[in-house]
């Protein structure tokens, strides 16, 4: 019986359209779905907009356009981008879906009704960019840390409160004793001292913001967008029989939500908790961070113009921030694809085929194998270090080649080194299948032939 494999990626804000920065941690996630798809497991992809709330509401009004009418559109753009970069989804959800709302509607009565929320006056900070509630002491230099362009709201107004502070004991208790749950280690670190500091309840309604899910029996209030964001993962995952999620893959400015809030309000309805919070950490470009004041958004397409949809998805994958912030400039893209793509695995790919169709052998396809250093990785989540193991068959590959001096030999002697060096190009393209999917399609029909022949460059060299 194959085994149950569920990934999400945090859902995107539809203030406006998704850029470079929202990248990674879905070519990550894209490609964790494709490996557990190829060893045989029931793989479900999760991905998505979270639409509601006071940015999508205001972002809406400055338009002037309805709000339904502008996440629509903002949402069929991020789809567009994904597909750019050939993110295999089986859903795109939509926090606007009318199953997502019944979900979250139904969520939230549960915790009402098991006595985890209430209604109380709330007065304190708020941050517009993050729609998320901060103490003084977790603002630096009175600002958000990630939002330091915009001013801290102060809010007076009466709310639904989530008695996260009833949870605190459990959340300690349970990360502490599953090292796996929340990852890397420094993230878990982080959390752990988060919880040690004290947790308060917090807010899961607003007054005043009408474009959101009203609360069940309220109408005065509509449900915080964090709380019905979150829920998204149950509602495909109890459709689909997928819950709970194995991998939630998200950067670090959501890891208080996911590994805390998300916790705690899984326990209050009685639902199991997902096995493991990914925790990435950010791009910046040229020094600076990716945001829209800033000037400095690329959307995706954008590269893949320069670069090939495959181009964009192994740079991002062998250099992307997985444990540490990563800087990169376009000549950073440009200097890895001819390096390590061109005249890396496009020209041994060429080199191979060209003798192959010179010296007239046919290929016997044999059982295809695996690399236990690759599977180790990624049952690890870390693509850099599987694709640091493939092209260390790529450079092997090309040594050997180099070293055998085919084009010197004939006979027995020139078929063992070409049944040698296609043997190791079968298995590299196998093994790029997670990650560069079309690269390894490519590879698939060019070599799964027993007579082969010359194609076109796989990754024309960029000058």
């Amino acid at each position: 019986m194959a085994n149950k494999f569920y990934i999400t990626t945090a859902i995107d804000y539809t203030n406006d359209v998704v850029h470079i920065g929202h990248s990674y941690q879905k070519i990550l996630a894209d490609a964790l779905a494709r490996y557990h798809r190829s060893v045989g497991d029931n793989t479900f992809f999760l991905t998505g907009t979270d639409e509601h709330g006071q940015k999508v509401e205001k972002s809406a009004k400055d338009k002037n356009i309805d709000p339904k009418k502008f996440v629509d559109e903002i949402a069929s753009k991020d789809r567009e981008q994904w597909e750019q970069l050939n993110i295999s989804f089986d859903r795109f959800i939509r926090t606007t879906d009318e199953d997502h709302i019944k979900v979250a509607q139904d969520f939230f009565s549960k915790a009402k009704e098991n006595g985890d929320i209430y209604l109380d006056k709330y007065e304190g900070l708020y941050c517009e960019g993050c729609e998320a509630y901060y103490e003084e002491k977790d603002l630096i230099d009175g600002k958000c840390p990630f939002h330091p362009n915009k001013e801290i709201q102060k809010i007076s107004e009466e709310n639904y409160f989530f008695r996260l502070s009833k949870y605190q004991d459990f959340l300690k208790d349970y990360i502490s004793k599953h090292p796996e749950f929340v990852q890397p280690e420094n993230r878990r670190n982080e959390i752990l001292a988060f919880i040690n500091s004290g947790l308060k309840d917090f807010s899961v309604s607003r007054q005043n913001v009408s474009w959101g899910i009203p609360v069940p029996g309220d109408d005065n209030h509509t449900i915080y967008v964090w709380f019905d964001a979150l829920i998204n993962y149950y509602t495909y995952g109890e459709q689909v029989n997928a819950w709970p999620a194995d991998v939630h893959v998200l950067g670090k400015d959501n890891q208080r939500f996911h590994a805390i809030y998300w916790p705690a309000m899984l326990q209050s309805v009685g639902l199991p908790l997902p096995k493991t919070i990914l925790v990435h950490d950010f791009f910046s470009l040229n020094g600076q961070k990716i945001s829209k004041s800033l000037g400095n958004v690329i959307l995706p397409s954008d590269l893949v113009k320069q670069f090939g949809t495959d181009g964009v998805r192994y740079f991002f994958l062998r250099h992307g921030p997985i444990v540490d912030d990563v800087d990169i400039t376009i000549e950073k893209i440009a200097d890895s694809y001819n390096a390590d793509l061109a005249n890396g695995l496009g020209n041994l790919v060429s080199r191979i085929a060209a003798l192959c169709e010179k010296s007239t052998f046919t290929f016997p396809l044999k059982e295809s194998k695996s690399d236990h250093h690759v599977n180790h990785a990624m049952d690890r989540f870390r693509p850099d270090e599987a694709l640091e193991t493939i092209w260390g068959h790529i450079k092997h590959t090309d040594q050997y080649l180099s070293e055998s001096t085919p084009w010197k030999k004939e006979g027995d002697e020139l078929f063992e080194i070409l049944s040698t060096v296609v043997d190791e190009v079968r298995l590299i393209g196998s093994l790029l299948v997670p990650f560069l999917p079309t690269t390894a399609e490519k590879i698939r029909r060019q070599f799964d032939e027993t007579k082969i022949k010359s194609q076109e460059p796989l990754f024309p060299r960029i000058t």
